[in-house]
């Protein structure tokens, strides 16, 4: 029924447009159709008036002969969804929505009627719903480009009938299924032997990768299919494909052992293999003298030494061999390849004395060799190299650490710089241009998904790129002035490199839409090519508001605006004193329902108004700073969750890495707490508790900021999870760290806050495990001096919660020494607090015996600690701990004393407890690394009868 009224609308438009447009310049029938389209969509351009696109030049319109011919409207902040009406279009060869984030719903098959199609290029909107099966009877396509949406479904057949596409790009969605072929019935992908570029990364793509996808009559370059669920052997016949430059395989499940066609493909120049289940020995891939870069990491190959054909690949500028079981020293040939800048080797087995010899490249930056067996590191004169050895015996040695011991990786805070001129001071959101003119750039974001380079520390790279792109928009007299590169950063999930891009208007401080549609056209196009070195690229543009022509378009004409104008005027005159009356009387009583239900009401964040919390350091964030920061909170920066939400990995423009807490809608906390956590971790500095950068409370979403604690939570460490080892002196300090953290907040904070939600989870551990209290969204300020404690309702953790605040709803500060009291003992045993039913505080109390060598509870404790030889200390520990989870508070020590208890207990051992950090030395599970949340809590309220010092074995 809803189709057939459009129809009918179509038709009535189509003869109203005939009448009044007897001297247009457009074709009735197109002129109908972009009528259609305005109907579905909101904020079109201002100049859409009349019956006339072509005649009137309207924006992103171009035409031939009268017939619309290409519609080019990214970036144009549309909203609402493409209608099957658009198939009126039947001359149309050029499709551009991209960057339209609020474009959605699915797509029509009537899509399938634009039988003259050459470019649908849809990037970045939220289209959703199965790829239409019509779109494969769109014969003349070149460009398919349906990345970045939310699509979902299968691969259909179809496709395989477009001889003529070129380019073929659906990589961020969530399609589904296998790899579609052909089998003498139906079409499939093996049959596109013209096109360029299979772009499929980041999808749910399963099954195996058919032998028959490829052949020799194949012109492919580009095969992304990294981040999906393909399984099987990688196939023989990719050994055909002679024209082939950068293959991706990575983050699948593939297995078996590298098929021997690969070292055919002599124009290779970028090979991921990282992060799947290959077998057998490691490829002897000589023959690809062509190759940059070489990436077989996290896959379980037999043991071996460094291959030496490496040395021979004299292309190579990276190499990744993580954790695929190499062994034995380091030959100083590896070093050799000319154009070598990046090599890393982490956790291997891999020994004896690191030497770069005399022939090392002159171009390498950054070589990684964490977690090996290196006893030596033989320093030359390679001082610009920056070098790894975390966590190998060299590093293990006591005393002062080099800086090589560190695990610091290399960054860049490249930006272009001013072209030989003084940048002025802009004011009104302005930005200084790289010729210090002043105007509003449009922005976006370079996504390099396969650069032949990684030393991306040195600033020539950059320099490079920003002047190419400078020269394509002058040589095609775009309208541009100059654009600037900042912040490059790499994914380390898939390398990728991330690239802000501003472009800079010329003749004026800001761009039309025209404008914009030709510079956003260019990139989403792929119409722009970067040097071969910068590999395959995908652009997402950010919203543009300052057009110069204008707001944003309306559904209705001119005339009819005058006389809605008329009109609403005299409803509005006689409305206002009636209007006026009920709300002067509503006021107070909004503004005190608003102040009750909202702490914010009042919280002006833009400046420090009276009722404003003093935030000291902190900063409120929009929701499209951080929609910027997290790269539109991709899965890639999700690094976990829990039920009140997701934590988001993000960067700032200054290259400093943030962890943003995002809460769910219908999880979110009650204003008030989320209130309480901004303020207590606003006004907290102490190094041993997580520093709060920001929060952020518009648009229906609580966010916070907090600093990136890299290593995750205690819990996620001593469950394995993290892969990180805990010895016990490990163990001791990052106790200390805990609890000189809670003492200062017990002791030295003004007013005194009590956490009350202590638990291994919620205590982080950053990149040298110094341990950080984090998460305050349940805890109390102890405002009274004269008060020994809070009547609150009972919240917390099962198995940490203090039986007698429990009891009594009075929480105290001896509260977070009990739930501290727990922590200890998961370090001695590294079990959750409760698991099968047992409480941990019960069990080693009934097993434990003074009278024995370690009270006898060895048969508790954690693995990794019974190993050590001497355990120093640990008796007094075990006393601490249970001092800690006494019945009474009164009979708890202050966090005070708990501090001063274990800086004896680590002198006791032979340390000393002023030492900053864990350790340095850590080992690593990459592909679990994340999976926990160490930011958020899984706490909840208490309804039940029982204290949970009470469970009983079930």
């Amino acid at each position: 029924m809803g189709s057939t009224i459009r129809s009918l609308l179509l038709v009535v438009l189509v003869v109203f447009v005939e009448i009044c447009s007897v001297a247009s310049q457009t074709d009735s029938r197109d002129s109908a159709g972009l009528k259609a389209l305005m109907d579905g969509w909101k904020n079109f351009p201002p100049n859409w008036q009349g019956s006339d696109p072509c005649g009137a030049n309207w924006v992103g319109i171009s035409c031939t002969n009268g017939r619309v011919t290409s519609i080019a409207l990214s970036n144009m902040d549309l909203e609402g969804t493409l209608p099957g009406d658009i198939s009126a279009l039947s001359e149309l060869q050029i499709l551009d929505l991209s960057y339209n984030p609020s474009l959605a719903g699915t797509l029509s098959p009537g899509i399938g009627q634009l039988k003259k199609l050459k470019n649908l290029i849809l990037v970045g909107c939220s289209f959703t719903g199965a790829i239409p099966d019509a779109i494969g009877s769109l014969t003349q396509l070149v460009y398919l480009s349906l990345n970045s949406n939310q699509f979902s479904g299968r691969i259909p057949a179809t496709l395989g009938q477009l001889s003529n596409l070129y380019w073929f790009d659906i990589a961020d969605n969530q399609i589904e299924g296998s790899i579609p072929v052909s089998d003498g019935t139906s079409p499939g992908l093996d049959m596109l032997i013209h096109t360029k570029h299979f772009h499929f990364g980041q999808n749910r793509l399963s099954g195996e990768i058919p032998e028959k996808l490829f052949s020799s009559n194949m012109t492919l370059i580009h095969v992304l299919f990294d981040g999906n669920n393909l399984l099987g052997k990688i196939p023989d016949s990719l050994g055909l494909v002679q024209s082939l430059e950068v293959l991706r395989l990575d983050r699948n499940s593939l297995s078996g052992s590298v098929p021997s066609s690969l070292n055919s493909l002599t124009s290779l120049s970028e090979l991921y293999l990282a992060n799947n289940k290959l077998t057998g020995g490691l490829p002897n891939l000589t023959s690809l003298i062509s190759i940059y870069t070489l990436d077989l990491s996290n896959n379980s190959f037999d043991p071996s030494g460094i291959p030496p054909w490496i040395s021979g690949l004299q292309s190579l500028s990276t190499l990744r061999m993580e954790y695929i079981q190499l062994q034995g020293p380091i030959p100083t040939s590896l070093f050799s390849p000319p154009h070598l800048q990046t090599v890393v080797l982490k956790r291997n087995q891999l020994n004896g004395s690191l030497d770069f010899g005399t022939g090392y490249s002159s171009q390498l930056e950054f070589v990684d060799l964490q977690s090996n067996g290196i006893s030596a590191y033989r320093q030359g004169p390679q001082n610009s190299i920056q070098v790894i050895l975390a966590d190998n015996p060299v590093c293990l040695e006591s005393g002062p650490k080099p800086a090589y011991c560190s695990a610091i990786q290399p960054n860049s805070s490249f930006s272009t710089l001013p072209d030989n001129c003084i940048p002025p001071q802009c004011g009104s959101g302005m930005v200084s241009s790289p010729k210090c003119g002043c105007a509003y750039p449009y922005t976006g974001t370079i996504f390099l998904r396969s650069p032949s380079f990684s030393g991306f520390v040195n600033a020539s790279i950059f320099v490079q790129l920003q002047q190419d792109i400078t020269g394509f928009f002058q040589q095609r007299r775009f309208p541009v002035d100059s654009v600037s590169l900042s912040n490059p950063r790499e994914n380390l999930t898939d390398h990728q490199l991330l690239i802000d891009l501003s472009i800079f208007p010329s003749g004026q401080d800001r761009f039309n839409r025209t404008g914009i549609s030709f510079v956003s056209f260019a990139l989403s196009n792929q119409t722009y090519k970067p040097p071969k070195i910068y590999g395959p690229y995908v652009f997402r543009g950010e919203k543009y508001t300052h057009f110069s022509d204008g707001g944003i378009g309306s559904k209705s004409s001119n005339t009819a605006i005058v006389i809605g104008a008329v009109v609403g005027g005299i409803v509005l005159l006689l409305l206002l004193t009636l209007a006026g009356i009920y709300a002067f009387r509503q006021k107070k009583r909004a503004e005190r329902a608003t102040q009750q239900n909202d702490p914010f009401a009042k919280w002006d964040t833009s400046k420090n108004s009276i009722d404003a919390p003093r935030l000291m350091g902190s900063k409120a964030f929009t929701f499209e700073e951080l929609k910027k920061y997290t790269d539109n909170f991709s899965d890639a920066n999700d690094i976990g969750g829990g039920g009140y939400g997701k934590v988001y990995r993000g960067i700032l423009p200054s290259g400093q890495l943030i962890a943003i807490k995002r809460a769910q809608q219908g999880s979110m906390q009650g204003g008030l707490e989320f209130k309480t956590e901004i303020e207590l971790l606003s006004r907290v500095h102490h190094k041993n508790v997580v520093r709060l950068l920001g929060f952020c409370f518009n648009r229906g979403e609580q966010m916070l900021v907090y600093e990136y604690v890299p290593n995750g939570s205690l819990r996620d460490s001593l469950s394995g999870k993290s892969g990180i080892r805990l010895d016990w002196t490990r163990r001791l300090k990052i106790a200390l760290g805990a609890a000189r953290g809670l003492a200062y907040l017990h002791e030295l904070a003004d007013p005194p806050i009590i956490h009350r939600d202590i638990k291994s989870n919620n205590i982080l551990l950053d990149d040298t495990l110094t341990a950080k209290v984090a998460d305050f969204g349940l805890s109390k300020l102890v405002g009274d001096p004269e008060k020994t404690h809070v009547t609150t309702q009972v919240k917390g953790t099962l198995g940490y919660l203090d039986p007698e605040y429990y009891m009594t709803q009075q929480l105290t500060e001896k509260s977070d020494v009990y739930g501290f009291g727990v922590v200890m003992l998961e370090l001695l045993t590294g079990r959750p607090p409760i698991e099968r039913g047992k409480y941990v505080v019960r069990e080693v109390k009934t097993k434990m015996d003074k009278s024995r060598n370690l009270y006898d509870l060895q048969e508790v404790l954690d693995s990794s600690i019974i190993v050590s030889t001497t355990l120093k200390g640990f008796e007094r520990f075990v006393d601490v701990a249970l001092r800690c989870v006494e019945e009474s508070g009164e009979d708890r020590p202050s966090m005070g004393e708990v501090v001063k208890e274990i800086e004896n207990i680590m002198q006791l051992a032979g340390m000393n407890p002023n030492t900053d950090s864990a350790s340095s030395s850590r080992t690593y599970d990459d592909a679990s690394k994340g999976s926990g949340n160490p930011y958020g809590t899984e706490s909840f309220e208490y309804s039940g009868n029982f204290p949970p010092s009470k469970i009983e074995p079930q």
